[in-house]
C-alpha cells in the first residue's frame, strides 16, 4: 500500500477495488497524471472522472461551495456508491472536470480504496479501470484482461460487491438531480433531499446507436457514450415480463434458425422457460441487487462463449432495477425491443 501511495503521488496509475467497481486511479491535482487515465483507458476527453477522498475534510478545497443537501446527503450515505456533483473549486484541473464548472466527488466505501487515498495523501481521479466502452471491472482479472501493462499496481480486493457504479448526484441546483442510476436509489435519496430527479439522459434510450444529440455535453461519466457493453452484439428486450419471455424466445428461435449461437441473459425466474440456446441466469427479478452484482462480469463471460448474439431480459426500472436497465440500454447501444 506504501508503494502504490508513493506511486499515485509521482503521477503513476493504480487500479484499485471499490464496493462498486474496480477504479483507475490518478492524483486528481496532477493534470499531467489525470491525462494519462484516458490514455490509458481510450476515455473520450470530454467525459468528467469523480474523484475520490477518504475524509470529509478533503473535499473542502475541491470545491467552491457546499449545497445546501450536501452535508444531510454525506452523512446519510458517506462511505459508500454516491457521488455528490459540487461547484468545482479553481485547483480541480479541467482535465478532471471536463471543462465544466463542477466537480463529482465520492468517498468509497472499501478498506483497500480507503488506505490507498490515505497512503497517497491526494485526492484520487478515477474511472472505472477498463478500456472505454467495455463493461466495467469487478474483479481484478478483469482489470488486468483490459489494462494489463498500462498501469504501475493492480491492487487485487477481491470481487467488488455492488457491481454497478456509484449514483451520481447534481446537487448545484433548487433540486437534486440523478445523472446517474447506481448503488443508492432514487427512492432513498428523497427520504432525505425530499425531492429528487432523473436526468433525462438516465433513460439510455436516446436514438443515433446509443448516443444523445450532437453538441450534448455529458455532466457525469456514463452519460453521452456507449457504455458497459460487450464484444457480443447485444439485444435488451423490455416491458411487460410475459411478453418478454415470449419475445425472447421467439428471437432466439429466429438466430438460431439463420445458423447463429445464441446466448440469454435470464432471470432466475425465467431462465426455465427457455429450451434453446445457452441459459445464463443474471439474479433474481424481484431483487435485482442481485443481478447488479453480476451483471458486468456475466457480459464479459459471454465474451468467451461461443455465441453471437445475446437477447438480455429487461427488469423493472426501478430501485436497484433502474442502475441495471441504464446498463443494459447503454450495453445495448440502441438495439432495444418495446414488448
Amino acid at each position: 500500500m506504501a508503494r502504490a501511495g508513493l506511486i499515485l503521488r509521482r503521477g503513476g496509475l493504480v487500479a484499485f477495488p471499490t464496493e462498486t467497481v474496480y477504479g483507475l486511479g490518478a492524483d486528481a491535482l496532477n493534470a499531467r497524471a489525470v491525462a494519462r487515465i484516458f490514455e490509458a483507458k481510450g476515455r473520450p476527453q470530454d467525459n468528467p472522472l469523480i474523484v475520490h477522498v477518504a475524509a470529509r475534510e478533503m473535499v473542502d478545497p475541491l470545491v467552491a461551495r457546499v449545497p445546501a443537501h450536501a452535508r444531510q446527503l454525506m452523512d446519510a450515505f458517506w462511505p459508500g456508491p454516491l457521488t455528490l456533483v459540487l461547484p468545482a473549486a479553481a485547483a480541480v484541473p479541467r482535465e478532471v472536470t471536463a471543462g465544466l464548472d463542477t466537480v463529482g466527488i465520492r468517498m468509497p466505501d472499501h478498506p483497500v480504496a480507503l488506505a490507498l487515498i490515505r497512503s497517497a495523501g491526494v485526492p484520487v481521479a478515477a474511472p472505472s479501470a477498463n478500456l472505454s466502452g467495455r463493461p466495467s471491472p469487478t474483479s481484478a482479472e478483469h482489470v488486468l484482461a483490459d489494462l494489463g501493462g498500462r498501469v504501475e499496481v493492480v491492487l487485487d480486493g477481491g470481487p467488488a460487491g455492488i457491481g454497478v457504479e456509484s449514483t451520481v448526484l447534481d446537487i448545484t441546483g433548487d433540486v437534486p438531480v440523478i445523472l446517474r442510476p447506481g448503488g443508492v436509489t432514487a427512492e432513498e435519496i428523497a427520504g432525505i433531499t425530499g425531492r429528487v430527479r432523473l436526468d433525462p439522459g438516465v433513460d439510455g434510450r436516446a436514438g443515433n446507436g446509443g448516443r444523445p444529440a450532437a453538441g450534448y455535453r455529458p455532466r457525469s461519466p456514463g452519460m453521452k457514450y456507449r457504455h458497459y457493453a460487450p464484444r457480443t452484439p447485444l439485444i435488451l428486450v423490455e416491458g411487460d415480463p410475459g411478453r418478454v419471455t415470449a419475445r425472447v424466445q421467439e428471437l432466439a428461435r429466429e438466430y438460431l434458425s439463420r445458423g447463429r449461437r445464441v446466448g440469454i441473459l435470464a432471470s432466475a425466474e425465467t431462465a426455465p422457460l427457455y429450451r434453446e440456446g445457452q441459459v445464463v441466469v443474471a439474479g433474481q427479478r424481484n431483487k435485482p441487487s442481485t443481478i447488479a452484482a453480476r451483471l458486468f462480469a456475466l457480459l464479459r463471460r459471454f465474451d468467451e462463449m461461443p455465441v453471437d448474439i445475446i437477447l438480455a431480459e429487461g427488469i423493472e426500472p426501478r430501485g436497484m432495477g433502474l442502475a441495471v436497465m441504464n446498463r443494459l440500454r447503454r450495453a445495448a447501444g440502441g438495439n432495444i425491443q418495446r414488448v
